[in-house]
C-alpha cells in the first residue's frame, strides 16, 4: 500500500485511489455527529450560493456550515459538533459547506474512493481502508481555510499513516496534545460564542465511533455521504 500525505485543495485534486480527506476541527467531526444523530445523508457543496439553492429547492433540506468559523445567513446550523449533536436531524437530509473540509471532498475527482477524515472515527477509517486493500491511499490535510497546515489535522493524518503502515500510536494523549493548537484556542475564548468548548471535546474523542463516510452519487453535483458502519 502506497501512502502520500498532501495538502490543501490542491492536494485534493492530485489524490489517486482512496483518498481521506481530513478536517478535525471541525467540519468531518460535525458530519460524524449528525450522521450518530440520525440524520439521512449529508450533501457536501463548497459554496455558499448552492447550499442556498439546494435549500430554496428541497425546504426539507438543512443548511449547515461555516465561513471565517460562524454560521452563514440563512443557514439552519453552524459548524459546530456541540450544536448538531442536540439538533433535530434525525431523518434529514443536510447540506454542509465549510472552509476547507468540503472543499477538499468537492477537489477530489480523480480519487477511486473518497472519506472524510477526522479522530473521532480514525480507527474505522483504518479497518474501512484495509479491507478495500488499496494499491494508493491519499491522505489530504485541509489545514485551516485550506490555505495553512494545521496542529490538528497533521496529527490527525500521522494517526492515519502510521495505522496503515502497521505502526503503533498511542493515541492517550492527543487531547492534551491539541489543547495547545492555535485553532483549538478559539474554543476556550468566552466572546467565541459560534465555537463553545465542548467542541473541543468532541473533535478530539479519538475513536469514538465506528463508522465511515464515503461520498457517493457519482457526478459532481449531485454527492452525498453515506454512512458505512466497519
Amino acid at each position: 500500500m502506497q501512502i502520500e500525505v498532501l495538502d490543501f485543495v490542491a492536494g485534493a485534486r492530485q489524490a489517486r485511489g482512496v483518498a481521506v480527506v481530513i478536517d478535525v476541527f471541525r467540519a468531518f467531526s460535525v458530519a460524524c455527529y449528525a450522521f450518530a444523530r440520525g440524520a439521512k445523508r449529508i450533501i457536501p457543496v463548497a459554496e455558499v450560493e448552492r447550499a442556498l439553492e439546494l435549500k430554496r429547492l428541497h425546504p426539507d433540506y438543512l443548511a449547515i456550515g461555516e465561513r471565517e468559523g460562524r454560521m452563514v445567513e440563512g443557514f439552519d446550523y453552524g459548524n459546530s459538533p456541540t450544536e448538531i449533536s442536540q439538533a433535530d436531524v434525525r431523518g434529514k437530509t443536510l447540506v454542509h459547506t465549510t472552509s476547507a473540509g468540503t472543499q477538499g471532498l468537492a477537489g477530489a475527482e480523480q480519487a477511486d474512493v473518497v472519506l472524510t477524515g477526522s479522530l473521532v472515527n480514525a480507527s474505522a477509517i483504518c479497518a474501512y481502508i484495509e479491507a478495500l486493500a488499496p494499491e494508493r491511499v491519499s491522505i489530504v490535510r485541509m489545514g485551516y481555510a485550506a490555505r495553512e497546515r494545521c496542529m490538528e489535522d497533521d496529527v490527525c493524518a500521522e494517526v492515519l499513516r502510521a495505522r496503515l503502515s502497521g505502526e503503533s500510536y498511542d493515541v492517550s494523549g492527543v487531547r492534551e496534545q491539541l489543547r495547545s493548537a492555535p485553532a483549538a484556542q478559539k474554543f476556550f475564548d468566552p466572546e467565541a460564542t459560534w465555537a463553545p468548548e465542548g467542541d473541543f471535546d468532541l473533535c478530539t474523542d479519538v475513536d469514538r465511533f465506528g463508522f465511515v463516510l464515503r461520498l457517493a452519487g457519482g457526478t459532481q453535483g449531485s454527492r452525498y455521504l453515506e454512512k458505512i458502519n466497519v
